[in-house]
């Protein structure tokens, strides 16, 4: 009998720990797993030998699963690294350690939470087992990401808790911002650098009445003049105009609009950390419009607000753990889970499709999602993420504020 491990990478959600709880769920419950696990920091903690004991560490049914699912963040640490290519010989010490390590505990089945990035983790190890001594191991990649970039999966776990907060956020600025007369732009910068599907739920609220004039996506080259024009016809309609910009968006040249304002430093994909699209927006109306104007940007509680959880974000994510634990039971390696969407009504099933499909890809808004100008959103792309975003889970308060589940 083989033990499993799990870890999770990348940036952190509201729902990555109600798949980690699937897994550790499923895991426990199979009677043809050992022990279960927890790599500390993802394949960091591997490397450094650092992992827990899942299994004994929620053995008992004593409530820290149904907690740990509302807890947002990575329960286990997270990580941002990225594995040498399979055929630079000169790094391939990186990978003898990790097999190493993995054959030392007698790890048959590998588990990874993670996004586009993390994928690339799963699909080089599963392509290597053979090479170090590993075939029996099964590797199966698990979807997270807020951004749901993802191709080949309808949406991705995290999505619909964060699609939700930028929803409700949205509509609150919206509410605050028209109560006054004074002509005014709000600019409002929400996470998504190669795609807009975060920047898309803040019109969700244009189904209570309420929603921005404008938003702004990657996926559309943006003109400075075009906006400038946008902005002086909606203030022709009334005076206090709301944008939802991506951090993303680009002119058509390919350059971020935010630019001018970013210090140029990347991350280990060669990702450029990005913000500033929306101060830059803000410098061209007082430039070329001379009203009052502001712009913020949501920032971190976009990925991790437990207070704003979706019921469907978190069954579905619970549902994709479990699933991806049967599946390696089955036999399936080299795969990443995959959400099937049905409707009427509404739910999810789940799929395993090979992993290089998904791995260091990006799933964009189609082009029916977005108007005909390229400054908005249609209905059909809300009808799309209602039902997503549906739902709330009863949450446990301590002190007033949501009580969470820390691993020690």
């Amino acid at each position: 009998m083989y033990n499993a491990i799990v870890g999770q990478s990348g940036g952190p959600t509201a729902a990555i720990n109600a798949t980690l709880a699937g897994v550790i769920t499923a895991a426990v419950e199979s009677p043809n797993i050992g022990t279960l696990f927890g790599a500390q920091n993802g394949i960091e903690g591997i490397l450094d030998n650092r992992m827990l004991d899942l299994g004994k560490m929620f053995e008992k049914d004593d409530g820290s699963i149904d907690l740990l699912k509302l807890t947002p963040a990575a329960a286990l640490g997270s990580c941002r690294i990225k594995l040498p290519a399979i055929d630079d010989k000169e790094k391939s010490d990186v990978y003898r350690r990790i097999f190493d390590r993995l054959k030392e505990n007698n790890i048959g089945y590998f588990f990874y939470i993670g996004g586009n990035d993390s994928m690339d983790t799963v699909d080089k190890l599963s392509a290597l087992a053979e090479d170090y001594g590993a075939g029996y191991m099964r590797f199966i990649g698990v979807p997270k990401t807020i951004d749901n970039d993802i191709c080949e999966t309808d949406h991705t776990p995290g999505y619909g808790s964060a699609a939700k907060y930028i929803a409700a956020t949205m509509q609150s600025i919206l509410y605050d911002c028209a109560v006054y007369t004074v002509k005014s732009v709000t600019i409002v910068e929400i996470m998504g650098r190669d795609s807009g599907w975060l920047t898309c739920s803040a019109a969700v609220p244009r189904l209570n009445g309420m929603a921005p004039d404008y938003v702004y996506l990657p996926e559309v080259p943006f003109s400075t003049d075009k906006f400038v024009s946008d902005i002086k016809k909606a203030h022709k309609i009334h005076p206090n105009v709301v944008v939802a910009v991506s951090e993303g968006i680009r002119f058509a040249d390919g350059r971020y609009v935010g630019e001018s304002n970013q210090n140029g430093a990347t991350d280990v994909f060669g990702h450029k950390y990005l913000a500033g699209a929306g101060k830059t927006l803000e410098m061209i109306v007082k430039n070329e419009i001379g009203c009052k104007v502001r712009s913020f940007d949501l920032s971190l509680p976009q990925r991790c607000a437990s207070f704003a959880l979706s019921q469907t974000d978190i069954d579905e994510s619970f549902g994709v753990g479990r699933f991806a634990v049967e599946a390696a039971i089955d036999g399936e390696s080299g795969v990443f889970i995959t959400y099937v969407r049905h409707e009427s009504p509404y739910r999810v099933t789940y799929k395993p499709i090979k992993i290089d499909k998904v791995a260091n890809r990006v799933k964009q808004v189609p082009s029916d999602f977005i108007n005909a100008e390229g400054n908005n959103v249609t209905d059909a792309c809300i009808d799309y993420i209602v039902p997503l975003i549906s739902g709330q889970p009863k949450i446990e308060y301590l002190n007033g504020i949501p009580a969470h589940y820390k691993i020690k």
